[in-house]
């Protein structure tokens, strides 16, 4: 490939991602707004968040359930909030698999740890990820509320949500990169209505 061309191919790129995220930012607002409020009243109350998302969302759970623990800034520190990603225990992830399936692995981690009044976070691009799926019902199963991240459509995910933020792309890649920017927003406007004066 030419210089040339791969310098028109990042710029195109960028240029798509860019405008994902504005577009983001006019369809998605008010449902961000009302997942950030569930986020809110469930810290308030003393709840917990759990995370759950395959490949790239894994990530971001993990990503997000550290911005909830740890802080979003040295300069702002405040108390953890309470924040489980329910991508990162080996041991029970292969161990539900084997036992119960695949589809199970996040499901069986939130009938042991979820309670009512806590908040299942799915994230998935397409929405239809059977073990996302899953969770959210075990999760409604459990009395709590849930929030999806998913693209344009929603999948099956949204309708099982009580609040979920469609990203406006069919773009895997750029669905990912908007949810990335949209976790950390949640994490900050949680930490800023929690913990107002830290610092």
């Amino acid at each position: 490939m030419e210089p040339t061309d791969t310098r028109e191919r990042a710029r195109d790129y960028l240029t798509d991602a860019a405008d994902v995220m504005v577009a983001a930012s006019d369809t998605c607002l008010e449902d961000i707004v009302a997942a950030s409020e569930i986020l809110i009243e469930t810290f308030r109350a003393g709840g917990a968040v759990l995370i759950c998302g395959n490949g790239g969302s894994a990530a971001d759970a993990q990503h997000l359930a550290t911005e909830f623990v740890s802080g979003l800034t040295l300069d702002r520190i405040r108390p953890a909030m309470r924040a489980i990603a329910l991508t990162t225990d080996s041991s029970a992830l292969t161990a539900i698999a084997n036992d119960f399936g695949v589809d199970r692995m996040f499901a069986r981690q939130v009938e042991a740890i979820g309670r009512s009044g806590d908040v299942l976070l799915a994230i998935s691009t397409s929405g239809n990820s059977a073990n996302v799926l899953a969770a959210a019902e075990s999760a409604h199963a459990q009395s709590m509320r849930v929030v999806a991240l998913t693209g344009a459509s929603g999948g099956e995910l949204a309708p099982l949500a009580d609040v979920a933020v469609r990203v406006p792309s069919t773009v895997t890649a750029h669905i990912q990169e908007c949810h990335l920017a949209i976790e950390q927003l949640l994490a900050l406007l949680a930490e800023r209505a929690i913990h107002p004066a830290a610092g």
